[in-house]
């Protein structure tokens, strides 16, 4: 662990994490917590050691320039910090992205650092392609392995089963730490994931608010939302076939029960994801 800052005296600290990659579908994870730090003036605390976890022929470094200073800066994971928030409560925020290897030692590093804290809960964020319409509300299904915290939240236990991402692994070395965990997973339009989602974005972020019973602001998520819904608009409208899908998609959630009222339903999703990312491969 690379120290920026050293770490105050902190009040019921929780964590949040999110990782590009294969958990951030629509990168709608990872913003989240881009919009969080921003939100919140979070300073950075410290960093995980990049020569460990990446590979930098798959994650490769950025050369940036700031008034005629060039400098590189290596891909990793950071730690914020953001005391100046509406939870009356710090908040630590994991921007990251997925390791390329050594996922244990990745995950230990963060538990030791949770628990050097004192961190008495850790929010995992994720993003899903799955078959949703772009035009209804995004689903968000919440999940606990942590019985008080499911009853609390009014949460499901995570019946998932299959491949994982580093969100995953992070998600259940926290329950054996016993730390209360919840993860948090949007599902994006599989048909409209190429790029930022937006709304995806914004429906994580509001459905964190209603966690805590707060308002943690949107800045210029909602316009942005609608700008992304009508561009997928447009592209539906120029192909018959993909209008005639998201109509059918569109019958399905409103002739059926809600997707984020079951976590069985995104773990269904998730694993017809999955079988799609098999075929494309």
């Amino acid at each position: 662990m690379i120290d920026f800052e050293d770490v105050p005296l902190l009040r019921d600290p929780i964590m949040i994490a999110a990782f590009e990659g294969w958990n951030d579908a629509g990168e709608t994870a990872s913003a989240t917590v881009a919009h969080l730090i921003e939100t919140w003036g979070a300073t950075p605390l410290a960093a995980l050691d990049p020569e460990l976890y990446y590979d930098f022929q798959v994650n490769r470094p950025r050369i940036t320039s700031d008034s005629g200073r060039r400098e590189i800066v290596w891909p990793t994971t950071k730690i914020f910090l953001a005391q100046e928030t509406p939870l009356d409560r710090d908040v630590i925020l994991v921007q990251g992205i997925e390791p390329s290897m050594k996922w244990r030692a990745f995950t230990e590093e963060l538990m030791d650092f949770a628990a050097d804290c004192e961190v008495g809960m850790i929010i995992t964020l994720g993003g899903l392609l799955a078959d949703v319409p772009h035009t209804r509300p995004i689903p968000v299904t919440v999940t606990s392995e942590h019985e008080e915290t499911r009853q609390r939240y009014d949460v499901e236990p995570n019946r998932y089963e299959g491949p994982t991402g580093i969100v995953g692994v992070v998600s259940d070395a926290a329950h054996q730490a016993d730390i209360p965990t919840l993860s948090c997973w949007a599902a994006v339009p599989h048909y409209a994931g190429a790029g930022p989602s937006p709304k995806a974005t914004l429906a994580l972020l509001t459905r964190l608010e209603a966690l805590f019973d707060t308002l943690i602001g949107h800045a210029d998520l909602q316009e942005q939302a609608r700008a992304w819904e009508h561009g997928v608009d447009e592209l539906a409208a120029s192909d018959d076939e993909v209008a005639d899908y998201v109509h059918s998609l569109e019958q399905t959630q409103d002739t059926t029960e809600l997707p984020e009222a079951s976590g069985d339903a995104i773990a269904r999703e998730f694993e017809k994801y999955l079988r799609r990312r098999d075929t494309d491969d």
